[in-house]
């Protein structure tokens, strides 16, 4: 007889004479509450080997169990449960419902829905919307839509700009965006009633016709109706605190916040601390800009290179205020004073600012279909329909096909029916109303079944021969807006090494050029733009032509002499970038030798007769 061998969490624990009977005896006594929940079973058929797994992390999940093609829960139980005479565990206890693994999945065979259900089928769906996440649930109409979508549509709604918590007027949150108009979707599902997630909106409700315009929606672009916006479409407030804290250091010495002295260290102009009040801290609801100061605030020197220093001044001490960076300005909200946990004073400013779209922001809707505003058009320049509806969001027709976001479309016409009707429509993934019964709706409310309308060019007044696709849906204004990203530099601060431009848009840092960029600016005739953009870090650096490494320049005398050959050689000044001439004192650590060997640029003449000063009107 083969026998079966066992594994208890994937470790040899011995064997049993038929590893299926075993395998079924204990998944019965896990169903008669005599063995964990937790416990899963599965039987390998191919390899004889029973695993059985009670390890702590893994997802299992709940499904209600079937036997001889029929669910065990029926609707009696259902009924009960409604009233309240029944609790979910009683169904785990008393074995109708019971959970599992991946192990035991595999075999296990999962039916949607009841009436899909055969006697080869172990288990069934409490509901089909149990295969999706938090997120991927409250996308309307789900099954229409292609899988990678879907993830991208439940992705999107987690950098929406909503109305995160109720008491946010109370809380010192780091870089928040409240939404000021938030709306209930028309078109909902059934994950939005359960995680009650219109208390906390994080869309609103506009009319969408899709449809081109001038060509300004291409790609992934979107074109928005002035009016919307004036009529607070889109609308957010950006928070962000500004927190400086009193540290204690060696010696006695601390920080202090207050307004600076004159003859501290590191002084700004009076200008920058006009919004400092007397305790240093600034007052609320100040307007304040770039380089303004919000906290005051000094500290001891940095480096103390004897105790005599610990006894000094006033005078040494340094300024440490914290101002408002390159870029940044809005209004003081709010100013709080308290302590960090080392009981230091902890001053944090609370700065806000608002946010009206501007091209350049990101929207998206549900379904993954997310674009940038590339035009902001007059309220009377926007196409109307026949009633007079003027669409808020103008979305291209080419991000429908490829995409293959069948759901976008479903929810135009749903949000449509929902606005006409004066209700909520349910788009429950799997569950949802039927696409037949909405066009029907639609009908009866005295539109064309398919959605589209004719439509009026804003500018000429003509009609558009082809009907357009219009109407409502759920709109959301991603986190990732213009204004936190926009980043443009002339001269500014360079890195001490290389001396290139620093780098990122806080330290106001230059914009790097690379391969495929330059082959553009080639492209497009604008070559010589790379004289510049190329020499950020140009030097000139002496050369000795006897050993070709760098000589050195005596400023003061103003004369030159190589180290290695003296004085009797010829040096040149030669132009190169800093970050090769770094390259060469890194070959000279590695005890290379990098000698550079100097021709003159003028083909043909020695570099004596190409620096001889050329003599006007003389010929040779």
């Amino acid at each position: 007889m083969i026998m079966t061998e066992v594994f208890l969490n994937n470790k040899y624990v011995g064997k049993v004479t038929n590893g299926r009977e075993f395998v079924d005896s204990l998944r019965n006594q896990r169903r008669s509450n005599k063995l964990p929940l937790s416990l899963n079973l599965y039987y390998n058929e191919d390899t004889n080997q029973a695993f059985i797994e009670t390890c702590s992390g893994r997802v299992i999940r709940p499904l209600i169990i079937v036997k001889n093609g029929k669910a065990l829960l029926t609707e009696t139980h259902i009924e009960k449960l409604n009233k309240g005479e029944l609790k979910w565990t009683d169904l785990v206890e008393q074995g109708l419902v019971e959970y599992l693994d991946t192990t035991e999945e595999e075999s296990a065979l999962v039916a949607l829905r009841e009436s899909e259900l055969t006697p080869d089928h172990t288990h069934l769906e409490i509901s089909p919307i149990d295969i999706f996440g938090l997120t991927s649930s409250l996308v309307p109409f789900g099954n229409y839509n292609q899988g990678v979508r879907l993830t991208q549509g439940s992705k999107n709604q987690k950098q929406a700009v909503g109305f995160y918590a109720a008491n946010y007027f109370s809380r010192m949150d780091m870089d928040v965006n409240l939404l000021c108009y938030p709306q209930k979707p028309i078109v909902t599902t059934i994950t939005n009633e359960l995680t009650k997630m219109d208390a906390h909106p994080t869309g609103q409700n506009v009319v969408v016709a899709v449809m081109s315009y001038q060509g300004y929606n291409m790609q992934d672009a979107i074109v928005i109706n002035k009016g919307s916006i004036e009529r607070g479409f889109g609308r957010s407030t950006y928070f962000r605190p500004v927190i400086s804290e009193e540290l204690r250091y060696s010696g006695g010495l601390t920080d202090e916040i207050g307004i600076p002295d004159k003859d501290v260290k590191g002084y700004r102009t009076e200008h920058d601390y006009r919004f400092l009040e007397d305790d240093g801290m600034i007052y609320p609801e100040a307007v304040v800009a770039e380089g303004d100061v919000i906290i005051g605030k000094t500290s001891p020197p940095r480096f103390l290179s004897s105790l005599e220093e610990y006894n000094l001044a006033q005078t040494s001490r340094r300024e440490s205020s914290m101002a408002l960076k390159h870029g940044e300005n809005g209004i003081v909200d709010q100013v709080l004073l308290t302590e960090s946990e080392e009981g230091n004073k902890l001053v944090q400013v609370r700065l806000r600012e608002q946010r009206v779209p501007e091209i350049g922001d990101k929207f998206t809707s549900r379904h993954g279909q997310k674009g940038v505003i590339s035009l902001v058009v007059p309220e009377a320049d926007i196409p109307f329909t026949s009633s007079g509806i003027k669409p808020d969001i103008l979305f291209s027709p080419h991000g429908i096909p490829s995409r293959m976001t069948v759901s976008h479309l479903l929810e135009l016409i749903s949000g449509k029916v929902g606005a006409l009707s004066g209700r909520y429509i349910d788009g429950t993934t799997f569950e949802g109303e039927k696409e037949e019964d909405l066009r029907a709706e639609l009908l009866a409310n005295g539109f064309r079944e398919n959605g589209t309308e004719t439509l009026y060019n804003g500018i000429t007044g003509a009609m558009y021969t082809a009907k357009i696709y219009i109407g409502n849906m759920y709109y959301i204004k991603l986190k990732h807006m213009v204004a936190n990203k926009i980043h443009s530099r002339a001269r500014g601060p360079i890195q001490l090494l290389t001396r290139q431009p620093t780098e990122g848009r806080a330290k106001e840092g230059g914009l790097r050029l690379g391969e495929m960029e330059k082959d553009t600016f080639v492209a497009h005739g604008a070559s010589l733009l790379l004289k510049e953009r190329f020499d950020s870090d140009k030097t000139e650096v002496p050369i000795c032509e006897g050993c070709g490494l760098v000589a050195i320049h005596d400023a003061r005398k103003n004369s030159y002499f190589c180290p290695t050959c003296g004085d009797n050689v010829e040096i040149s000044n030669i132009e190169m970038s800093y970050a090769f001439k770094l390259l060469l004192d890194e070959f000279k650590s590695l005890t290379l030798y990098p000698k550079l060997k100097l021709k003159s640029q003028i083909a043909g003449k020695t570099r004596q007769q190409a620096e001889a000063p050329q003599k006007e009107g003389v010929e040779e």
